[in-house]
């Protein structure tokens, strides 16, 4: 096993916790950011988390790993529907990796005396 999620997920919401005591405005702030999309309905708790999880991939951010994988499926997500917002997270780190290659190409291109 590489992490106890369960572990690190209950060890980081107790320094969270910590910091909300010392920052309740900030909390406040931001859980009015987090819930806002909720609140309008159109695609439901589940997919809510599954954009989450994609979007923690995409950040590397270990903390929201834990906290939204236990979210959609306390919210009914299966394996294979993580799996596939997963790949959502895959395609979109591949394809902006192919479009900057563009600026790469148009950096070299740039630079004098380079064969193009």
């Amino acid at each position: 096993m590489m992490h106890d999620w369960n572990d690190y997920r209950a060890s980081l919401l107790a320094r969270v916790s910590d910091y909300a005591e010392l920052s309740p405005e900030v909390m406040k702030g931001l859980h009015m950011i987090e819930s806002s999309p909720v609140k309008n309905g159109t695609l439901g708790p589940k997919i809510h988390e599954l954009i989450s999880l994609a979007v923690a991939v995409t950040t590397r951010c270990d903390g929201c790993i834990s906290v939204h994988t236990k979210k959609a499926v306390e919210q009914g997500a299966t394996r294979e529907e993580i799996a596939e917002a997963l790949s959502v997270a895959i395609a979109m780190n591949a394809g902006p990796a192919l479009v900057y290659t563009a600026r790469v190409l148009e950096a070299h291109a740039q630079l004098p005396n380079t064969n193009t």
